[in-house]
């Protein structure tokens, strides 16, 4: 058998059947990179995506560009100022490159468009952040029903778009949404699922009190604004109420990609952590009984180790509650065998002292890597190379030389 990424979630032949279909088509997969924003970002202490709420409304629009214009370009707008390290779009752009992918950029609303080539959607699907998931109406209704039909519409068009006699081309979903996490933890929250203090995010330790806090606000403003009957209250969540009242607009178009997926037969790589999760689990409670199985042998979710591994959460944990909720057994999950260890810029050492982990796709595209047949310390060794240009070296102090008192020379040092 093939040596494989390493295996968080599901049963090793299974994974050995994903991996394989994937290396045969790895060259002609497509690549989805989806941009949105929420106002749940705007809430202080709440990501790491930008040091502020309002560096953090230009964080997906200069992820973006990094990810198509490369770290040598000068970039449109700013990559936000972090708290330490650098944004996973390097990683991301580095295995684009490398593997000769192509990523279609979608824009789902965010305040400030990215400066290069980019799919925007028109209002209702592409209308502008969505609101605080604490108010209990993240979004209205129709524009949720719009993103998964729009999803739907899009992966039906792209079996029809496949190769003849074949299965349609494998699909790569990755997305960059400030305070993602958090609107993650809610939407499982609301499909009863238990999610707290097992979600990650940015931050170098996830806030997991602050969010536990605007996940209970928000179910209490939805649950007071719906009348309920208490003979309906047993019953399963509508999945389409949970996200207008608690998520954002990646997670309703990622889903609506996953149903038609299950439909169509397409393999897709979920190439991130908690918030894939989510979405996952949105498409599960969507779908029919008879697909949900389908469904999880066609997809995958593909993190960094940094996820993975991260003591202050538990991805497979969650991805354990969130199979056996909907009678799945161990949802498929990878995580890139990437580290940075040794002499590498110091901006991406601070991945190994747990901050920024995640995000634009960086875990699933270093599996792609591997299942290119190429060596995670290669992919180091070039993120390093590509952080050096995109930031400079490592700050040093300057050099100062001993001078001999009363003398302007400096003094021997050393064995001279």
């Amino acid at each position: 058998m093939s040596a494989l990424p390493l295996l968080l979630l599901g049963a090793p032949e299974k994974a050995e059947s994903w991996c394989r279909s994937w290396r045969a088509s790895l060259p002609a997969c497509r690549v989805l990179v989806l941009l949105a924003a929420t106002d749940t970002a705007a809430v202080p202490g709440i990501s790491a995506a930008g040091t502020s709420p309002e560096s953090r409304r230009v964080t997906a629009a200069a992820d973006a560009e990094l990810l198509i214009l490369g770290p040598t370009a000068a970039l449109p707008h700013a990559l936000p100022p972090l708290p330490a390290g650098v944004s996973p779009a390097l990683i991301s752009q580095v295995v684009l490159q490398g593997l000769g992918l192509h990523p279609i950029v979608v824009d789902l609303g965010c305040p400030v468009a990215p400066a290069v080539s980019h799919l925007r959607l028109p209002p209702p699907a592409g209308a502008g952040p969505a609101r605080c998931l604490s108010t209990g109406s993240a979004m209205d209704r129709t524009r949720v029903e719009a993103l998964l039909e729009q999803g739907r519409r899009w992966g039906r068009a792209a079996a029809r778009s496949a190769p003849s006699a074949g299965p349609p081309l494998p699909l790569v979903l990755a997305e960059c949404v400030p305070g993602g996490t958090t609107t993650a933890q809610a939407v499982l929250t609301g499909l009863g699922i238990e999610s707290g203090g097992i979600v990650s995010g940015s931050l170098h330790r996830p806030a997991h009190a602050l969010k536990a806090d605007l996940v209970a606000r928000g179910l209490a403003a939805a649950a007071a604004r719906t009348l309920v009957p208490a003979s309906a209250r047993r019953l399963p969540p509508d999945p389409v109420a949970v996200l207008a009242a608690l998520g954002d607009p990646m997670q309703a178009l990622a889903a609506g990609l996953l149903l038609a997926a299950a439909e169509t037969g397409q393999s897709v790589l979920l190439a991130g952590g908690s918030q894939m999760a989510a979405v996952l689990a949105l498409a599960l409670a969507l779908l029919t009984p008879e697909l949900r199985p389908r469904l999880a042998a066609l997809a995958a979710i593909g993190t960094t180790a940094w996820v993975a591994f991260e003591s202050d959460s538990d991805l497979t944990l969650l991805l354990r509650r969130i199979g056996r909720h909907w009678g799945i057994d161990h949802p498929l999950a990878f995580a890139a065998s990437l580290r940075f260890r040794g002499a590498l810029h110091p901006a991406l050492l601070d991945y190994e002292r747990g901050y920024v982990k995640e995000g634009v796709g960086a875990g699933g595209l270093a599996i792609l890597w591997e299942l290119a047949g190429r060596s995670p310390e290669h992919l180091a060794r070039a993120c390093d190379a590509a952080c050096h240009e995109l930031i400079g070296p490592p700050w040093a102090p300057p050099a100062c030389h001993l001078v001999a008192p009363g003398s302007g020379d400096p003094l021997p040092s050393g064995d001279g």
